[in-house]
């Protein structure tokens, strides 16, 4: 015979279970079984009985009631009763096999020093699969449901709390929303499933469904509870406006509940790790033609190691392209995908023994025959890579750079794929994707105006749609009018310096030589395209006009023009203005001025 407390409570005897009618004697049962193989005292057993209004001989009446329970036992079976009277009270004796309260709290209790994720799920799934509802949905003792049953609640809640954050460190975003849309709905209090929901939501792509599930948690604590969402929802909801990969799901054990009212502020975490697994990039748009062959090039089996360069201008999407692509060709690396950024926060290049270090840490654990990726993000020159590139057959990479690296490409081989700005079918989509295709389709033409001013670069297009997000009630073609004043200054998201595309080009300017900065920003003044011999009083024009296509802010070159994107060639125009010396007859001055400025670094 088995007891279930976890739902009505009950009696179970192989496949047939027989629920207890509401009463006095259930409830005394109740009592003695959510305080199992302890002594429960007559007058905590009276309390959970008859509440404040008990007998005058309230303890024959328990004796009373004791006898019934027995009563009710052999009726249903059980012969040899597991009460006991004890002095100064009574006892009933419980295990895993018999009570389900037991078993729950056993396999949790298991699932916890589990260190691998998917036996901890499989234990915690387990558990969870013995609540067969309400707890004690036929007893009626106020006492009970006022000081024990939220307890019972709160210890099922963690227990799906950490399903769900363990469905997110496997990659298993589907599996969590299924139990995440009703728990969310059940415990509207609870923030960190509506944390989980959104994650979730934000990691399979579903952008728009993310912010709108922020915003209606947001309305409930603001309207029911009069606070403010909890800073983790609140740096969850301004990286989902940046566009930002979220990077791989934490595992870690399972934390204390955080409810609305008493949930604790957490600190602010520093930033990504310099060697990570790869992330999902959410809502990835356009690059067809070079995901496709990037596919196929990491894919196919070769006797040799093979290297993917990505470059192109700061904020045309390399790292994005290259995540993505990375998380599609996951099958054929068992031995793992390492997201490698080989600057630091500041933007200065990482030493390469150091980031060797790390790298050879990470992989400490694979099998020789397993093929790893490596994705080196943001190289800064080929020197800083050249002793990172695997050798052998079944080793990969794909590498990221603002800079060509051809002397890279000329002794190490591989594919080149240097990124433009969208198609502009492809920044429409883009849009059209974040923003949600009722709200785009309502301004198909504001769309269209939006990916104009945005230069098609996918930064800037993120931002754009970031900020839309955040202010449902505006139409787009406002939005546009607005974005028109300055394109390269409203670019920019308020609460994150970072997403910035004035803060990302000046970082970039700023890695450059000063005399190659001061000359870009005299770009600006000239027409979309250009040849050497347009640059008057440039030295060696031919010659910095390659380094700076070079450095990707320049398009082709020899034999035909240069090219200088839209948005490139606002932002020139604007540091030229911002110059402290704009006199057009002292260049050799301003050049020299140049010079002794500081390098900036972002």
């Amino acid at each position: 015979m088995r007891f279930q407390l976890l739902g009505p409570l009950s009696l179970a005897d192989g496949a047939e279970t027989v629920v207890l009618a509401p009463s006095r004697p259930t409830n005394l049962l109740a009592a003695l079984l959510l305080h199992a193989n302890g002594v429960v005292s007559a007058d905590y057993l009276q309390q959970a009985i008859w509440g404040e209004e008990q007998p005058a001989t309230a303890k024959a009446a328990l004796q009373t009631c004791v006898m019934r329970l027995r009563r009710l036992f052999v009726k249903h079976g059980v012969t040899q009763t597991p009460i006991e009277a004890v002095p100064g009270g009574y006892r009933i004796g419980a295990g895993p096999r018999t009570l389900d309260l037991i078993a729950f709290r056993d396999q949790v209790g298991r699932a916890s020093a589990e260190h691998d994720p998917e036996a901890e799920l499989h234990l915690l799934k387990d558990a969870l699969s013995l609540w067969q509802g309400a707890p004690l949905a036929n007893v009626r003792s106020d006492v009970l449901h006022r000081d024990v049953v939220p307890r019972l609640v709160e210890e099922r809640l963690r227990a799906v709390e950490r399903v769900c954050d363990l469905y997110l460190v496997l990659d298993r975003c589907g599996d969590a929303l299924v139990d995440l849309w009703d728990v969310t709905r059940a415990h509207p209090g609870y923030e960190r499933f509506h944390e989980q929901l959104i994650e979730a939501l934000y990691r399979t792509g579903r952008q728009a469904e993310a912010l709108a599930e922020y915003r209606r948690i947001k309305e409930y604590l603001l309207d029911e509870l009069g606070v403010d969402p909890s800073p983790a929802l609140r740096r969850l909801e301004l990286a989902i406006l940046r566009g930002d990969d979220l990077g791989p799901a934490r595992s870690a054990p399972a934390a204390p509940a955080r409810l609305a009212l008493t949930a604790p502020a957490l600190a602010a975490e520093p930033g990504p790790p310099l060697v990570a697994p790869v992330p999902v990039v959410p809502s990835f748009t356009g690059r067809a033609a070079e995901v496709a062959a990037m596919t196929a090039r990491l894919t196919e089996p070769r006797d040799e190691a093979v290297t993917v360069l990505v470059s192109g201008a700061p904020g045309i999407g390399k790292s994005a392209l290259a995540a993505h692509v990375a998380h599609l060709v996951r099958d054929a690396f068992p031995g793992g995908r390492l997201l490698v950024r080989m600057t630091d926060p500041h933007g200065a290049p990482r030493p390469t023994g150091e980031v060797a270090a790390e790298v050879a840490a990470a992989l400490r654990d694979r099998r020789p025959e397993d093929r790893a990726l490596l994705v080196l993000d943001d190289v800064t020159d080929a020197e800083q890579v050249r002793p990172l590139l695997p050798v052998g057959p079944g080793g990969a990479a794909v590498v990221t750079s603002r800079m060509g690296l051809a002397g890279l490409i000329a002794t190490h081989g591989g594919w080149v794929h240097r990124l433009s700005v969208f198609a502009p079918e492809e920044s429409h989509r883009l849009l059209h994707t974040v923003l949600g295709p009722e709200r785009a389709d309502a301004e198909p033409e504001a769309v269209h105006r939006l990916a104009a001013l945005c230069g098609h670069f996918p930064l800037a297009l993120r931002i754009a749609a970031a900020r839309l997000l955040t202010r449902p009630e505006l139409r787009l073609a406002d939005g546009a009018d607005w974005l028109a004043g300055d394109p390269v200054a409203r670019l920019a998201l308020p609460d994150s310096p970072d997403m910035s595309v004035d803060r990302v080009l000046t970082g970039a300017i700023g890695r450059l030589d000063p005399r190659l900065a001061e000359v870009f920003g005299r770009l600006g003044a000239l027409p979309p395209e250009f040849r050497a011999e347009d640059c008057r009083g440039i030295e060696e024009a031919e010659a910095t006009l390659e380094r700076l296509a070079d450095s990707g802010l320049l398009e082709a070159g020899p034999p035909g023009p240069y090219r200088m994107h839209d948005l490139l060639r606002r932002y020139a125009r604007r540091s030229a203005e911002r110059a402290p010396d704009r006199n057009p007859e002292r260049p050799a001055e301003r050049t020299a001025a140049a010079r002794t400025r500081p390098t900036e670094k972002v």
